[in-house]
C-alpha cells in the first residue's frame, strides 16, 4: 500500500489501519533492556523480597516500578 493510501485510510477513520502495518520490527525507543549487577545488603534484600511477596510480584518488578517512581520524580529532574 503506498503511502497516501494508508494517508486516506487513516484519515477517514472508518477503518482500522493496524492490519496494514508491518509491526514486526516495531521497537520502542530507549526500551531495549540492558543488564547491571548491583550489589545490596542482606537487611535490604530481605526488605524487598518481603514487600514483593506482599504484593505478590517478584524483586526485580519492585526494584524497576521503584527506580522507575524515582527517576520520573521532578525533583531528580532539576
Amino acid at each position: 500500500m503506498k503511502a497516501k493510501d494508508l494517508d486516506k485510510k487513516f484519515e477517514a477513520g472508518k477503518e482500522d489501519i493496524v492490519n496494514d502495518l508491518d509491526l514486526s520490527t516495531l521497537k520502542r525507543p530507549n526500551q531495549m533492556p540492558r543488564r547491571v549487577n548491583v550489589d545490596f545488603p542482606e537487611w535490604m534484600i530481605a526488605s524487598l523480597d518481603k514487600e514483593a511477596a506482599r504484593l505478590g510480584v517478584t524483586r526485580q518488578s519492585i526494584i524497576k516500578v521503584w527506580l522507575a517512581e524515582r527517576l520520573e520524580h521532578p525533583a531528580f529532574n532539576k
